[in-house]
């Protein structure tokens, strides 16, 4: 609304009333003429100041504002997973109110829908929010208040990834980009089975079997077509969920991870990878061979010693002299190894980067003759 000057204060006193008249209608015609050459209309949007999100919740503020405009349910769940994708250490706080917010806004089946969808999307098209993605499906499988007949939320997650799950056969051959989107999946897939729990009346929360035996099939097809970028998805995969999944196994009385080596070694012996994937597959071996990297309480609290226990430097890490002589634990000589806990803090340090694959393989090779030559030259 445009918003008109009052004149009749302006006038003076003084003045004669034709006076007064004559300034009064001077001063009106002047008004008509500015608002018929103004360009502003009554009709024109809402103005919203830059820097005002249109589309956060009135409910997580204490000033209680409103939307500014229609927001969509899309809008608002892309704007809430970008801010967990870009702050990951919000989550714990923030999550109560998210959920909040949807309870309120995903009334239907169809809105349920859409909402696993656009989680899904996000989940396994960024690969670093596949952690946080399957940490917010598992939360909102228990705290949304919605559910179908047709199933709730972590019911239509999983119809969602057997759609994928069972394209597998196929996705394994098909192009760099199919490949990559699978890739992507697997690697969900495996988040949600460490993250999502199924509670009932009875005992602690269980995870899903039905993603323990999705999980198997996939290094399956992963292994049946044995090129670079489907081994390094496996490898990930193994590194991920490997120990969860072997004990899994084992509790229920199963070999499958022992198939699972045996189909590694199998490619180690005939496939044509290169040599970056061949030696992330021996590390890979060597992990599960010394239990996954981890240090069983029992074993800690044994006697054992390198003399009565053959895997006691299994896990000890190779560290180098400055003429590049090679020493572990077994040398005690060495000052660094003079404390216990000093050898345990060293041992988790190098077996993390040790772990993350970073050296690269011309690196790794020329550092390993400098070792050797090192060596060489010492026992001359």
């Amino acid at each position: 609304m445009l918003l008109l000057p009052d004149f009749r204060r302006q006038s003076k006193p003084q003045q004669s009333a034709n006076a007064s008249n004559t300034s009064a209608s001077r001063g009106f015609h002047d008004v008509d003429s500015l608002v018929k050459s103004s360009k502003l209309s009554a009709s024109a949007p809402e103005f919203v100041p830059g820097g005002i999100n249109q589309y956060e919740d009135p409910t997580c503020y204490d000033d209680g504002e409103r939307y500014y405009g229609e927001a969509t349910l899309a809008d608002m769940v892309t704007d809430f997973l970008g801010h967990l994708s870009s702050s990951p250490g919000s989550f714990e706080s923030e999550i109560d109110c998210i959920t909040a917010v949807l309870n309120d806004w995903v009334t239907t089946e169809e809105s349920l829908k859409e909402l696993v969808e656009l989680i899904y999307t996000q989940s396994t098209a960024i690969p670093n929010f596949s952690y946080t993605g399957a940490r917010l499906c598992n939360y909102l499988s228990h705290h949304l208040t919605i559910s179908p007949p047709n199933g709730n939320f972590r019911q239509l997650l999983l119809q969602r990834c057997r759609k994928e799950y069972e394209q597998r056969d196929v996705a394994v051959q098909g192009d760099t980009d199919t490949q990559k989107k699978f890739h992507s999946f697997v690697l969900f897939l495996g988040e949600l089975y460490l993250h999502l729990e199924i509670k009932s009346g009875k005992g602690p929360p269980k995870r899903a079997d039905i993603l323990l035996s999705g999980l198997k099939d996939l290094m399956n097809s992963l292994f049946s077509n044995p090129v670079d970028a489907n081994l390094i998805c496996a490898v990930k995969l193994l590194k991920l969920t490997g120990s969860v999944l072997d004990d899994a196994w084992k509790e229920s009385g199963k070999a499958d991870m022992e198939e699972l080596i045996q189909r590694i070694e199998t490619i180690l012996l005939d496939a044509t990878c290169s040599r970056d994937v061949r030696q992330m597959l021996l590390k890979l071996v060597e992990l599960r061979s010394s239990d996954w990297g981890r240090v069983r309480a029992a074993a800690a609290a044994s006697n054992a010693t390198p003399e009565n226990d053959p895997n006691y430097f299994m896990n000890e890490p190779t560290f180098y002299t400055e003429d590049g002589t090679p020493f572990t634990a077994a040398d005690p000589g060495e000052p660094m190894y003079a404390h216990p806990l000093t050898r345990v803090l060293l041992n988790r340090c190098l077996h993390r980067y040790d772990f993350e694959d970073e050296m690269e393989p011309e690196i790794e090779e020329a550092f390993e003759s400098f070792c050797l030559e090192s060596e060489r030259k010492r026992q001359q």
